[in-house]
């Protein structure tokens, strides 16, 4: 695939010493064998304590449970820190799987659940339904809370309609922050939980139990910190499409991300939701055969001008021995869990003379020799899984990720994958990009027929945009899914979210976003989950129409239902402005507004140019350089769109200044030119993760427009073609700049906001 947190002042990371690397993978195994037990792969049960959800399993009544609750309390008190002391959180041992029940009077509420992550599902429900506050993924209206929380009418109880709930694409951590804090990802795991998700993908560290398990397989420690990627950029490293680019990475380095996917997975154990960790499937560095007699390996070919590594064939005996270091070296660090990641061929790759069958059955067998029955998860994307893939495995024992669900008509995923179960997924947002929307009136019309029907294979929901934190409305409505008996009335959700999003009911909030449901949030499916990107940030030219080449190439909503909501929410009540959610909202909602401005008038000043009016060019390329300093501004006052917070967290983890520098390239290049020249330009990846942020558009997409202009308003008084522009090179420059930009927002978002509704001509009726 070629996927932002809420993004305030960066905390400092927390460093606690890790001695991994002086110790050999069997003492290691030793030493943790007290702490993350192995599932029992006969009951279901995970090492905390709570039952595993899985296609056919017993989920009634009656299974007693205890866990402790002091990780729920904790991140309670995270959440609501005036307010936790409110709730009494009780570990119910006779509940259902995945149920919670609500009940209290004023300032005593009580919250009943199977799992940690139940209790803060629990209380999110309380806090949506009956308190009618929001905390979304980014912004929040807690704010609005009374200080004596309100009783509930009736004890409430609800348990959820799948048992899987999963979150995170492969390519999360890359486009939404590969350099993030352990505090940033306790952030978002307390968030998931309060949404009902109880498995999370978890990426970061991945590359250490490689690093330790290929030097014993031919390979130096130096040879291995070369291949292994940036941060930044190994999401793609796991999905065996590249290797060897912004790195290379230091032991240090790799150690203290293995230390923090460690504290991650915890983290998810501590409130019994499932750490899914990245499996082995085969890849591997050059040269591995002539290293490693016996071993058979296939050149896996080219993935967007990379040389993908080689895969090696795991029926070949030396698979076994490598997966099996493999996962030793991961148990050490990361523990056990009950699910794995792994696509094979992800994105092409060659299967050579490879038994494709014989290969997933190795795969799956040298999981389940590690970790006994545990659940493979595949992502269903392009011609993936195959079926060829799907013959030789277990599939009770395998859960599809569909990224597929929302964006093309007539899927018939039981047909299709031959029963194997799989989640309804969707992947609204790619690379990163700050466009809103989703076809969320498509989640609606699918999820309640698709698991019902006859002989349905629906086992969950998988959250999958490529970036996380971008789309507050989406995240809030695709999972409840899971959690709503019933189908959901799409109006009638967007009408109590506006409600609960700024803490009480508002007849101008009400109004916009009934304007950006029926816009942005009900595109259709056919070909696209993701609404078209801004040519502010495409590359320039006059016939530009997106800036990612994989993007959609117009509108796929009317653009003025985004203009009136931007005037709706100008006219918010005073009293509700103040909170994170409402200044996000009006932000983004402005920069949306402005951005779908620009496929306005990019064609008026074609058109002048073409004409060859110098005057009417220079105005209207005068109006696009003031828009993109207006969007720069608006951007700059939120913290959810500050290139400083991007940069200064990767700097962070450079131990010195050729350190931080090589960081920083590795986390800019992957906002610009993506990779090297032949993959930035034969590959097509250059912009792919544009985003409209603070100090981007300033320092790279307004030069790059305005050097552009200057090019072209050369060649209209000298009435000859407009000079050859390397945009290759003009991008690469940026990428390896070290420049500081803030990492706190600066400005009155509402200010803005209304400089930009004034800046704008008036929606059409119904356009």
């Amino acid at each position: 695939m070629r996927n932002s947190t809420h993004r305030g002042g960066r905390r400092p990371r927390t460093r606690r010493p890790l001695a991994l690397g002086a110790l050999p993978a069997a003492l290691l195994a030793l030493i943790c064998a007290g702490s993350p037990a192995r599932a029992d792969v006969r009951t279901g049960t995970h090492p905390d304590g709570h039952t595993a959800a899985r296609p056919g399993a017993v989920r009634g009544p009656g299974h007693a449970r205890t866990f402790d609750v002091a990780p729920a309390r904790a991140a309670l008190r995270r959440l609501l820190p005036r307010h936790w002391g409110q709730f009494t959180l009780v570990p119910d041992t006779t509940a259902a799987v995945d149920t919670f029940t609500v009940s209290g009077t004023a300032g005593a509420i009580t919250v009943r659940g199977s799992t940690g992550a139940t209790l803060l599902t629990g209380v999110g429900w309380y806090l949506q339904h009956v308190a009618g506050v929001d905390i979304g993924w980014p912004g929040d209206s807690i704010g609005m809370l009374p200080a004596r929380l309100p009783a509930v009418p009736s004890p409430v109880t609800r348990g959820a309609q799948v048992p899987h709930r999963y979150a995170l694409n492969d390519t999360d951590d890359g486009y939404s922050g590969p350099y993030r804090s352990f505090e940033e990802h306790q952030r978002q795991i307390d968030l998931m939980a309060l949404h009902g998700i109880n498995e999370v993908f978890v990426q970061v560290g991945a590359e250490y139990p490689y690093y330790r398990a290929l030097q014993g397989f031919g390979y130096s420690a130096a040879e291995l910190r070369q291949w292994i990627p940036g941060p930044g950029h190994q999401s793609w490293w796991l999905l065996q499409n590249l290797s060897d680019f912004g790195g290379p990475v230091t032991e240090r380095l790799m150690r203290e991300r293995a230390e923090l996917g460690g504290r991650i997975a915890e983290q998810l154990r501590g409130l019994g939701m499932t750490p899914v960790l990245p499996g082995y499937f085969g890849t591997v560095p050059p040269g591995f055969a002539a290293r490693n007699p016996g071993a058979a390996t296939v050149a896996q070919g080219d993935w967007a001008g990379f040389d993908r590594p080689d895969w090696l064939d795991p029926a070949s005996p030396v698979f076994a021995k490598l997966a099996a270091a493999y996962y030793a070296e991961q148990r050490a660090v990361f523990g056990d869990s009950a699910m794995y990641r792994m696509s094979p061929l992800h994105e092409g790759g060659q299967t050579g003379s490879v038994d494709v069958g014989a290969a997933a059955r190795a795969i799956q067998g040298a999981l389940h020799a590690a970790h006994p029955g545990a659940l493979w998860a595949v992502l269903g994307w392009q011609d993936d899984p195959t079926a060829e893939l799907l013959a030789g495995v277990d599939t009770s024992k395998l859960l599809i990720l569909d990224g597929l669900s929302d964006r093309y008509n007539r899927l018939d995923r039981e047909a299709r994958w031959g029963g194997a179960p799989y989640a309804m997924g969707t992947i609204y947002n790619f690379g990163g990009h700050t466009t809103v929307g989703a076809n969320s009136s498509v989640w609606i019309e699918r999820f309640g027929p698709w698991r019902d029907k006859a002989n349905s294979a629906l086992a969950g929901i998988a959250y999958l945009p490529e970036a996380t934190g971008t789309n507050p409305a989406a995240f809030d409505l695709f999972t409840d899914l899971a959690w709503e008996r019933g189908p959901i009335d799409q109006r009638a959700w967007f009408a109590d979210f506006a409600a609960r999003r700024y803490g009480r009911p508002d007849p101008a909030a009400a109004a916009a976003w009934e304007e950006l449901r029926t816009g942005p949030y009900s595109t259709s499916s056919g070909l696209w989950s993701e609404s078209q990107d801004s040519l502010f940030t495409a590359r320039p030219s006059l016939t530009a129409a997106g800036a990612a080449y994989w993007s959609p190439r117009s509108m796929r909503y009317p653009a003025g239902s985004v203009r009136r909501a931007l005037d709706h929410l100008l006219r918010v009540d005073p009293a509700l402005r103040d909170s994170s959610a409402y200044r996000f909202d009006l932000v983004d909602t402005a920069r949306q507004a402005l951005a779908n401005h620009s496929r306005v008038l990019l064609p008026k000043i074609k058109a002048a140019y073409e004409a060859e009016d110098l005057t009417r060019f220079r105005a209207l390329a005068a109006e696009w350089q003031d828009g993109m300093r207006m969007l720069d501004a608006v951007t700059g006052s939120d913290p959810a769109f500050l290139l400083g917070t991007w940069l200064s967290g990767a700097r962070s983890f450079g131990a010195d200044r050729a350190e931080q520098d090589r960081y920083e390239y590795d986390a800019r290049s992957l906002l610009s030119v993506w990779g090297r020249r032949s993959t930035s330009e034969g590959g097509f990846l250059h912009d792919y993760a544009n985003r409209e942020w603070s100090g981007l558009i300033s320092e790279l997409y307004a030069p790059r427009w305005a050097h552009y202009f200057a090019a072209l308003d050369e060649a209209l008084v000298k009435k000859a073609a407009p000079r050859e522009i390397d945009w290759h090179a003009f991008e690469a420059e940026w990428a390896a700049r070290t420049t500081r930009h803030p990492n706190r927002p600066a400005g009155d978002p509402y200010r803005l906001a209304a400089q930009i509704a004034a800046a704008l001509p008036p929606a059409a009726a119904g356009r």
